[in-house]
C-alpha cells in the first residue's frame, strides 16, 4: 500500500509539472546495492530543450529527473525514495545512435533511515549520479548508471548507499 501511495504521489507531481516543462520521457530502471538490495525506479524526464557547446563532436545538454525507487531488501527490510535531480548530458554526434555521458547531484527523501544494514542517518538525501549509454532515433535511451546517496554529514549517522542500474527511457 505505501508503495502504490508513493506512485501516486509521483504520478501526481510529475503529471502536474509536465504542464511547465517539456516532457521527454518515462524511465525504467533495475540495479543493486552491495548490500544486494534490489532496486527498482519509475521516473519522468524534462528535457531542457537547450544546448551548449555544440560542435562536430557532440553536444552539451540536460534535462529534470524526477523518480520514485522501491529498495527491496534481501532480509525483511524495505525502502522508498523520491528524488529529484537537473541531470547534465553530454551526447556526441551520431546518426542513429548517439552515445552520451551524464552527471547529475540533486535530492531525495527516503521513507525510512535504515536500508539494510545501512543507516543513512536521515530521510533527506543528496543523489549524486554519472552514467553513460545510447540514444536511439526515436528519442529511446538505454544506459548504465551508478548513484550514491548521502546525507554529506547533515546527521551524526551517514553510511550512505550505492546503487549500480541498468535503465531504459521510453519517449512520450
Amino acid at each position: 500500500m505505501k508503495r502504490l501511495f508513493c506512485l501516486a504521489a509521483l504520478a501526481a507531481t510529475l503529471l502536474g509539472h509536465s504542464f511547465t516543462a517539456q516532457a521527454a520521457g518515462v524511465e525504467f530502471g533495475v540495479g543493486a546495492t552491495s548490500d544486494s538490495t534490489m532496486t527498482y525506479r519509475l521516473g519522468m524526464q524534462f528535457d531542457w530543450d537547450k544546448s551548449w557547446w555544440q560542435t562536430d563532436v557532440g553536444r552539451l545538454t540536460g534535462f529534470w529527473s524526477g523518480a520514485y525507487t522501491y529498495w527491496e531488501g534481501d532480509k525483511t527490510s524495505s525502502n522508498n525514495s523520491l528524488s529529484f535531480a537537473p541531470v547534465f548530458v553530454y551526447e556526441f554526434a551520431g546518426q542513429n545512435v548517439k552515445p552520451y555521458i551524464e552527471a547529475g547531484v540533486g535530492v531525495a527523501f527516503f521513507s525510512d533511515t535504515q536500508l539494510e544494514d545501512n543507516n543513512i542517518g536521515q530521510s533527506f538525501q543528496f543523489e549524486d549520479r554519472i552514467g553513460f549509454g545510447l540514444r536511439f532515433t526515436g528519442g529511446h535511451e538505454v544506459g548504465i548508471r551508478a548513484t550514491h546517496y548521502s546525507n554529506a554529514g547533515l546527521s551524526s549517522h551517514n553510511d550512505g548507499v550505492e546503487s549500480y542500474a541498468l535503465h531504459y527511457t521510453m519517449p512520450l
